[in-house]
């Protein structure tokens, strides 16, 4: 038995992530208003190096669900804005891994900050509760899915 409960059209704005994509275009729109030169995908691989810098490129298309050619051109973009530097690993010189510069430590506060606001204008009128809901039904479809 079916549990797909959406009718067709439903479906496939679900699964192309709407909501996600509104949430990506008012964050892209807040960082150019912000004076911050940066796109929404290279500040996702900033996000994860401030969690743990230091990742190899690998690591970083884990963490950012992105194949490897897009990670080497997202870090190479943002190794010509000065925000990230390779350095070859001690251990393997065939991984290279990635560190922040101090102009992209910089922006860590910043960034976040808007971030922050962002998901909150976002969230606004939904109820606690029902954002509970939401994240444990994204878990298990992504769960189902890996």
């Amino acid at each position: 038995m079916s549990n797909n409960h959406f009718k067709k059209g439903e479906l496939y704005s679900f699964i192309t992530g709407k909501a996600s994509t509104a949430i990506a275009r008012r964050l892209q729109k807040k960082f150019n208003a912000a004076g911050l030169n940066i796109t929404i995908e290279q500040w996702s691989v900033l996000y994860h190096l401030w969690k743990e810098d230091g990742r190899s490129q690998q690591q970083l298309c884990n963490a950012t669900f992105r194949d490897k050619p897009s990670i080497t051109r997202l870090v190479d973009n943002l190794e010509k804005l000065n925000l990230v530097k390779r350095v070859a690993s001690e251990s393997d010189r065939r991984i290279n891994l990635i560190y922040l510069t101090k102009q992209a430590q910089k922006l860590e506060e910043e960034t976040m900050q808007i971030a922050d606001d962002t998901l909150n204008e976002a969230l606004k009128t939904v109820p606690p509760e029902r954002i509970d809901v939401c994240k444990e039904v994204l878990q298990i479809v992504y769960d189902n899915l890996k």
